[in-house]
């Protein structure tokens, strides 16, 4: 499976932003913190984006896992590998929060963290759960950032 490689001229400022908030959710879960009190001891403070996602996938926590639980058929919260876990969480808040991203881009930004950085099924995986809550969440109302 060919990956893609970045470079300084092809970086997006938003794909990097969501690698951002998956680094820093891992770093919160695997650490027993609150995502943004990990974020709030960072050295250098995360660009706006970066923290927009963090904190909406906090506060919205429970109806993020929610739906991930409901939409992950055979599969609960706690089997699932964390990095899956957290770019799941950032994808359903993005199409929970973020109505002006068009869900094609939500799960194919998913898709690609998860082929970076987790096992060999997690694409498939993220798509197939993210592309389950899609329909039902781009008609419920946004939650709070």
């Amino acid at each position: 499976m060919a990956r893609r490689v970045r470079t300084a001229g092809d970086e997006d400022e938003r794909s990097d932003a969501r690698e951002r908030a998956l680094i820093l959710l891992y770093e919160a879960e695997s650490k027993s913190m609150a995502p943004t009190d990990v974020v709030d001891v960072q050295v250098l403070p995360p660009d706006e984006l970066t923290q927009r996602l963090v904190a909406g996938v906090e506060h919205n926590g429970r109806q993020i896992d929610d739906l991930i639980a409901t939409h992950a058929k055979g599969w609960t919260l706690q089997r699932m590998p964390t990095l899956d876990r957290n770019i799941l969480r950032i994808g359903t808040f993005e199409l929970l929060g973020r109505p002006d991203v068009p869900v094609a881009v939500v799960i194919d930004e998913a898709v690609e963290l998860a082929k970076r950085f987790s096992t060999d099924d997690s694409g498939r995986f993220v798509n197939g759960v993210l592309s389950a809550i899609a329909p039902v969440v781009r008609t419920a109302t946004p939650p709070t950032a």
